[in-house]
């Protein structure tokens, strides 16, 4: 099985001093986002995933993916693999990892994947 492509807590940091060349989506639950999302983050709950394929296609910058701890993220980057869209990356750590790095949440997100 191919690896998926992973990014960890200090290279997104410093990604995020230039958001613009990347989507950042947190794939938890509603309930787990009220907590925080990382700075200038989408939401598109997990299970929703099947039904915005064309939010992945359709992007034209890399879209670096996360969740609680990685698992659920690196679900969703090998799904995404599977059906030919290869522009995702997968948080290693999660909001977990962000956090004893840390890193702020911020309250609200950027807004949601329709």
């Amino acid at each position: 099985m191919p690896r998926i492509k992973e990014i960890s807590v200090a290279d997104l940091h410093r990604m995020l001093r230039n958001p613009d060349h990347f989507e950042l989506l947190d794939i938890r639950t509603p309930a787990e986002i009220e907590r925080g999302v990382l700075p200038n983050a989408l939401t598109l709950p997990m299970h929703l995933v099947p039904l915005h394929l064309n939010f992945f296609s359709e992007s034209p910058r890399q879209v670096v993916i996360y969740c609680r701890t990685g698992s659920r993220s690196a679900q969703v980057c090998r799904f995404l693999n599977q059906q030919g869209l290869n522009n995702v990356i997968s948080l290693r750590g999660g909001v977990v990892r962000w956090a004893q790095g840390g890193h702020a949440l911020d309250p609200r997100p950027k807004g949601s994947v329709n």
